[in-house]
């Protein structure tokens, strides 16, 4: 007698997708930042108040929290967003952050650095192809 049971696949929103990406992208995001403290020099360049080429001051602080608050925000947005509004916003704010992504491996880029890029980079093109690709109501 075959007992084989199918396991139950449940279609996901086109919502959770993409809430679920920004989420993979933001951790990913998160911890590449956090491993360059382990990087020799980043703590001392950070003590004498410096980020690769830039001062640490307020204002470079707040330039980085509203640049990390935009993707933060699309894991909420990608669920909360109407549709069209939600589509654009996806397809706008991934394209935006690829280069933004890439710039992150000027100077030093160790291999750590260079692989959280690509995968970075990868999860943003995801969020394009699902929000392009969002399905149609035939009306």
């Amino acid at each position: 007698m075959n007992t084989q049971h199918a396991l139950e696949d449940i279609k996901i929103s086109v919502k959770m997708k993409l809430a679920a990406l920004w989420t993979s992208f933001m951790f990913l995001y998160i911890y590449v930042d956090y491993f360059h403290l382990y990087m020799p020099g980043s703590l001392q360049d950070i003590l004498a108040g410096k980020a690769f080429v830039f001062d640490i001051t307020q204002n470079f602080l707040l330039i980085v929290l509203g640049a990390l608050t935009v993707p933060t925000l699309m894991i909420c947005l990608s669920i909360c967003l109407p549709a069209k509004v939600n589509r654009w916003a996806n397809i706008i704010v991934a394209t935006v952050h690829i280069p933004y992504m890439l710039f992150n491996l000027a100077g030093e880029a160790w291999m750590h650095m260079v692989f959280g890029a690509f995968v970075e980079v990868v999860l943003l093109c995801l969020i394009i192809r699902y929000a392009w690709k969002w399905p149609r109501i035939k009306t």
